[in-house]
């Protein structure tokens, strides 16, 4: 089994700075992908960044400038640096592990609150 655990969730200001941590842990045999979801009240959930094996990212154009997915060497940490937040970034972001094509896992969810 693998096990995610997301942290850095919270409240900030417009304009603020958050920094999502996901570890992975547990039987970790490969690695294809891993990176962040994210779901408002009442919307379908949304892939907001991703970072494949080798190291390309994907990010959405709704977060493109502001957001920065980035990796431990190890790839079993993943991070999402979110800059120049805004109301809309709402959202309980999910953390996620490719072990392969058919094989998904995800976090627990954090909550982020963008309000002033």
């Amino acid at each position: 089994q693998v096990q995610l655990v997301e942290s850095g969730g919270g409240l900030v200001q417009p304009g603020g700075s958050l920094r999502l941590f996901c570890a992975v842990s547990g039987s970790i045999f490969s690695h294809k992908a891993m990176g962040w979801y994210r779901q408002s009240p009442g919307k379908e959930r949304e892939l907001v960044a991703g970072i494949v094996g080798h190291g390309n990212t994907n990010v959405a154009d709704s977060v493109k400038g502001r957001f920065t997915i980035t990796r431990d060497d190890a790839k079993t940490t993943v991070f999402l640096q979110m800059n120049s937040l805004k109301p809309e970034d709402t959202a309980v972001y999910y953390c996620y592990f490719d072990r392969s094509i058919n094989i998904r896992y995800w976090g627990q969810g954090t909550l982020v609150t963008v309000s002033s």
